[in-house]
């Protein structure tokens, strides 16, 4: 009969590699419908959320597919020799630096655009937003370059059922420079960005709540959701505060959890496998929303955008419904109103039909 330990470590072979099945074509397929399908978004926000939907398919593929899947289904996964042990971490640190920067710079971008006076032509350039969002994977890569060396590479004895062998294995490096990234990669991946989206999202729903008193409802109509961009300001901060909210409520377990294991367990004899401990259960429950919290954006764009859901739908019927919907509505729009027949003619070859078509547009 299983134990706890092992239903847990059941659970979770089963789930993460069920993680990389969903998430990686979701995320994908988000990428083509942000890009190349109308779902009325504002350029800016096309831009941010096809970058977001690019870094988090590479989480998946460095953190979920090559690290934590190999784990439970190899015995000796290539990233345990070098140079991958070293390699991995940097490319996992920039991902996860990539995704929750973006984040926070889209946020930060829409409260100056609602607030900040003429800031609306400076931030919604495409070619800025573009620049910035290259800006922020390139510098989340660089800063982690030294996430490289705080793994070696060890030899471990291991009880396996062939008997003990020794095996090279990739280990945290017990070191007061270890400690030192670890703790700042903690609050620049996790602490920060969450107090940061928090501040501002904040901020947005009081300039939001504030205008709405100041200003009558034909006004904020005039303004808010002109004639060109009718509803797309609206529709693109609700898909703001919904990425937000997920970002945080996700992310948030695990910081916390970290925070507790690096300062109340941070003993080098402790058993990070014992899921005996409360504390080891917590917090791999918390690595496992973390890492959903990459896979969630096409859940939520469709349960949050309308156009969204209209644009999939077309997507995956290949327009067949849409042109049988607009075949229906051309042909019982163009509508024959009068045939009239002029009664005073002598002759029938002089008889002028008169025939009144009108379009109607509904």
């Amino acid at each position: 009969m299983m134990d706890g330990s092992s239903v847990f470590i059941a659970v979770q072979k089963a789930y993460y590699p069920l993680l990389c099945i969903l998430g990686i074509p979701a995320n994908l397929f988000t990428f083509y419908m942000i890009c190349f399908r109308k779902c009325g978004m504002s350029e800016t926000a096309i831009i941010y959320l096809s970058c977001l939907a690019i870094v988090d398919t590479f989480y998946l593929v460095w953190v979920i597919l090559l690290d934590l899947c190999l784990t439970f289904l190899q015995l000796q996964p290539f990233w345990h020799s070098d140079p991958w042990c070293g390699m991995l971490g940097v490319l996992q640190y920039g991902a996860l630096y990539s995704s929750s920067w973006i984040v926070v710079v889209f946020t930060i971008e829409r409260y100056l655009v609602l607030s900040v006076t003429g800031a609306r032509q400076r931030f919604t350039r495409p070619r800025t937003t573009v620049l910035t969002c290259v800006a922020i994977v390139v510098v989340s890569h660089l800063v982690s370059v030294p996430m490289g060396w705080i793994n070696e590479v060890t030899p471990v004895n291991m009880t396996l059922e062939a008997g003990n062998l020794t095996l090279p294995r990739c280990r945290y490096k017990e070191a007061l420079y270890s400690t030192v990234l670890v703790w700042i990669t903690t609050f620049l991946s996790g602490g920060f960005p969450i107090v940061l989206v928090i501040i501002y999202n904040s901020l947005i729903a009081y300039h939001l709540c504030r205008s709405s008193q100041l200003f009558t409802k034909e006004e904020r109509r005039t303004t808010i959701r002109g004639s060109n961009t009718r509803g797309m300001v609206r529709r693109t901060i609700l898909l703001l505060g919904t990425v937000s909210v997920a970002f945080v409520v996700l992310s948030l377990p695990r910081f916390i959890t970290y925070c507790i294991l690096r300062t109340k367990y941070n003993d080098k004899d402790f058993d990070r496998n014992d899921y005996s401990i409360p504390i080891n259960v917590a917090s791999d429950l918390a690595n496992m929303l973390q890492n959903l919290n990459s896979t969630t954006n096409f859940l939520l764009y469709c349960m949050v955008s309308r156009r969204f859901r209209q644009e999939l739908l077309c997507t995956l019927t290949c327009g067949t419904k849409a042109r049988e919907f607009g075949s229906f509505l051309t042909q019982n729009t163009m509508k024959v109103f009068s045939v009239a027949h002029p009664t005073t003619s002598r002759s029938p070859t002089r008889d002028a039909i008169h025939v009144v078509l009108t379009r109607q547009i509904e």
